[in-house]
């Protein structure tokens, strides 16, 4: 059902443009901050998404996006699914204003054994809520395959 809702937040941020850009709606200031390791092709993420305020968000969706594409068999979490051949979808549902969301975890297996990736994490949809500040939903964190965990 979860993954229905993803999807259907899809449709909506594509049919109606994407995040509430636009002048109007209520103002929210959603964030990601979390860490990624990468061995032997398998990169481990964990983010906790988090709305700065000043209000409520009624549902959001992120997008986790890396340079590299992903093997086609893929165990995700619930909430999420895979979109594209390098992209992941995930519903985090809906945030309180200044409140935190659930933590997400995944493991995915990325083709071939590269010795870095390049995962980007941004907003796709954040039910229709005015975000000024995009600087802390569109995270960029270069990992190397060395066990390490990176920050972001």
């Amino acid at each position: 059902m979860r993954v229905l809702a993803v999807w259907g937040a899809v449709l909506v941020a594509l049919v109606g443009g994407g995040t509430a850009a636009a002048v109007g709606g209520p103002e929210a200031d959603l964030a990601y901050h979390g860490a990624a390791a990468m061995s032997g092709g398998r990169v481990d993420v964990r983010f906790t998404p988090r709305n700065h305020g000043p209000s409520a968000v009624p549902d959001a969706t992120v997008r986790l996006r890396w340079s590299e594409p992903l093997v086609n068999e893929q165990t995700l979490p619930r909430g999420c699914a895979r979109s594209e051949e390098r992209v992941v979808l995930c519903g985090v549902g809906a945030l309180a204003a200044d409140g935190v969301g659930e933590r997400v975890e995944m493991r995915v297996r990325l083709r071939g054994a590269p010795s870095e990736v390049l995962l980007e994490i941004d907003t796709v949809w954040n039910g229709g809520t005015v975000d000024r500040n995009r600087e802390n939903d569109r995270q960029r964190v270069l990992v190397l395959d060395s066990g390490d965990e990176y920050y972001f």
